[in-house]
C-alpha cells in the first residue's frame, strides 16, 4: 500500500465492550498489524445523554486484556489528540459551517413539534415522511426562508440543526472492500442532521471530520453502519477530501442464526457477551469471557473466525498468525453464527498449552481448600486433570479427591462395581499396599496387576471398587498415578472406609 496504514477503532461509552465491537477492534488490529500500520482508538462520546462513566475505561482494559492495545489514542501516543469527541466539539462547528456555506448544508428550524405534524400527516396519506427535495421547501429551513428571515431567526437564538444537503437524481457508485460495488439512489437519502441544537456534532460530521484529520486510511467497521455510507462519500465529496477505503464487517448473529446477538441471548443460554465484567452502580451487571474463565487467546481465535477465514483447514492461530493470515478479501458478507460450543473448544485447546505451574496458581488462588497446598504439588494433580478441563473453574471437581478424601461413594456406580466377593477382594489389595514400600507408580501397577493375572481375577472386579475407593466415583485419571499422588498412609485409610462401607 502506498500510504501508511492507519486504521481506527471509535465505540462510543454506554456502557459495556460488546464482544462484537471487541470482534471490530480485532480485525482492525490485524489489518493495521498486518500492513505495519498504527491501531487508533477514538471515543465518540458526542451523544452526552448516553455517556456512562467508567465505560471508557472498561473500553482500555478490554482491549489490553484482549492483547490487542491501541497504539495511538486517549493518554497514549497523542499525534492527532485530543481523541474524545466531547474535547473536540469546537472543531466540527466550523466544518458545518464550512458546508453551509458552499451550498452542501444548510440550517434547519423546525420544531420536534412540526416535524411530528407533518409525519402523521404523510402517514396519513400513506407516505413515509423523508425530509430531503421532495418537501424542504415546504419546511422551515435557510432554503425555504429567505435570507434576512434565516439571519432574524439565527440573531434571536432560535434553535436549529444544519441538515446535509442531498441531491436529487443522481446516482452513487461506492466501495467496499468486503461487499464490492454498491449503487444508491439518491433521491430515496434524507437530509441527515449533521449538527445539532445542542451543540454537538451528530456522528455522521465528527465521524468524517476525525477519519480526515486524523489521516485514517481504512474504516472497518460493522455492517450496521452501512446505510450511512452514502451520506459519508458525499461529505468527503462535500469538503474536497480524499476518502478512506471502507470494509463493512458481517453481523454477528444469534446461537440459532436469526437475528442480531444481544445481551439477552447470553443471560438466555448462559455465556457472556462482554470480554469482561460490568458492575456499574445502576443498572444491570453483567459477567465477562475473563471472569467465566476463558483465556484471552481462547476468545481472540474465536472471534476471528466470525465472519473471517484462512482459506485453509487450520483454526487454531495465535495473535502472530492471525496477523500474517489475515486478509479483509477473505471476509465474508453474509452474518456469522455464534456459537458457544465453538468457543469453548477453543479454551479447551488453550487450556491444554498453558503450563501446569501458571494453571496450578490460578487453581489455588480461586480456592480456599488449597491455601496451604503447596502450588508444586497441586500442579502436579493439574497435570493430571486438565486434558478433561474446559475452565479452570473445573478443576476442583475433577479433582478434589487429590486433596480429600471422598465422602460417600457413587450410588449408581457402586451398584456396578460392588460384587458380592467384593470386600475380600479389596482386603486382599490392602494387604498388598501395605506391604509395598517403594510407593510408585510402576511398582503399584506391577503387585497389582501381577496379583489380578496370578490369581484369575476379573480387573473390572478390582479396579472400579479400588477407584470407588480411591475417588468416590468411577472417574479421573489412572488409579495408580491417583495412589501414588496421595500417598500410601491416604491410600490405605481410604481403601479401609471402603471395606468397612461393604
Amino acid at each position: 500500500m502506498s500510504k501508511q496504514v492507519r486504521v481506527r477503532f471509535a465505540p462510543s461509552p454506554t456502557g459495556p465492550l460488546h464482544i462484537g465491537g471487541v470482534r471490530t477492534a480485532l480485525f482492525n488490529y490485524l489489518f493495521a498489524k498486518k500492513h505495519n500500520g498504527t491501531f487508533v482508538l477514538r471515543i465518540e462520546d458526542t451523544d452526552q445523554n448516553r455517556y456512562v462513566e467508567g465505560a471508557e475505561q472498561y473500553i482500555v482494559d478490554a482491549l489490553n486484556w484482549c492483547n490487542i492495545p491501541f497504539d495511538e489514542g486517549p493518554g497514549k501516543n497523542e499525534k492527532f489528540g485530543p481523541y474524545r469527541q466531547s474535547e473536540r466539539k469546537d472543531l466540527y462547528k466550523q466544518y458545518a459551517d464550512q458546508l453551509v456555506a458552499s451550498g452542501n448544508a444548510y440550517y434547519a428550524f423546525d420544531t420536534s413539534g412540526e416535524l411530528d405534524f407533518h409525519r402523521t400527516q404523510d402517514e396519513s396519506n400513506g407516505k413515509t415522511f423523508i425530509y430531503n427535495w421532495h418537501n424542504r421547501l415546504k419546511l422551515s429551513n435557510s432554503l425555504s426562508l429567505t435570507e434576512a428571515q434565516v439571519q432574524a431567526k439565527l440573531d434571536a437564538g432560535d434553535d436549529y440543526v444544519i441538515r446535509f444537503k442531498s441531491p436529487q437524481d443522481q446516482t452513487l457508485h461506492l466501495k467496499d472492500i468486503i461487499r464490492g460495488d454498491i449503487k444508491i439512489d439518491t433521491n430515496v437519502l434524507d437530509d441527515k442532521v449533521l449538527f445539532k441544537s445542542d451543540g454537538m456534532p451528530t456522528y455522521h460530521l465528527a465521524n468524517i471530520v476525525d477519519d480526515h484529520l486524523m489521516e485514517i486510511t481504512h474504516v472497518i467497521r460493522g455492517e450496521e453502519w452501512l446505510p450511512s455510507l452514502a451520506l459519508h462519500y458525499q461529505l468527503y465529496q462535500a469538503f474536497g477530501w480524499e476518502q478512506p477505503e471502507f470494509a463493512h464487517l458481517p453481523l454477528i448473529l444469534k446461537p440459532t442464526g436469526k437475528g442480531k446477538l444481544s445481551k439477552r441471548d447470553g443471560d438466555k443460554l448462559g455465556f457472556p457477551v462482554f470480554p469482561l465484567e460490568w458492575y456499574p452502580e445502576f443498572g444491570d451487571s453483567a459477567t465477562g469471557y475473563k471472569e467465566e474463565g476463558y483465556f484471552a487467546e481462547a476468545v481472540i481465535n474465536f472471534l476471528a473466525f466470525l465472519g473471517w477465514n484462512p482459506g485453509t483447514e487450520q483454526e487454531i492461530f495465535d495473535l502472530e498468525g492471525l496477523v500474517a493470515a489475515f486478509d479483509l478479501n477473505r471476509v465474508n458478507k453474509a452474518g456469522a453464527r455464534f456459537d458457544p460450543d465453538k468457543i469453548k473448544w477453543f479454551n479447551h485447546h488453550y487450556m491444554q498449552e498453558q503450563s501446569n505451574d501458571h494453571l496450578a496458581e490460578a487453581f489455588q488462588k480461586n480456592h480456599k481448600q488449597l491455601e496451604t497446598i503447596d502450588v508444586n504439588y497441586i500442579a502436579l494433580v493439574v497435570g493430571l486433570i486438565k486434558e478433561r478441563a474446559t475452565f479452570v473453574n473445573d478443576f476442583w471437581d475433577l479433582s478434589s479427591y487429590f486433596f480429600v478424601a471422598p465422602e460417600s461413594f457413587d450410588e449408581k456406580a457402586s451398584k456396578k462395581a460392588f460384587k458380592d466377593d467384593t470386600k475380600a477382594i479389596m482386603t486382599d489389595v490392602l494387604a498388598i499396599v501395605s506391604n509395598i514400600n517403594d510407593f510408585e507408580v510402576e511398582t503399584l501397577q506391577t503387585e497389582i496387576k501381577g496379583w489380578i493375572t496370578k490369581n484369575d481375577i476379573s480387573f473390572g472386579k478390582v479396579m472400579m471398587p479400588l477407584r470407588l475407593a480411591l475417588v468416590g466415583a468411577l472417574q479421573g485419571p489412572d488409579v495408580f498415578d491417583i495412589m501414588y499422588m496421595i500417598g500410601k498412609n491416604e491410600s490405605i485409610k481410604r481403601l479401609k472406609k471402603l471395606i468397612q462401607a461393604l
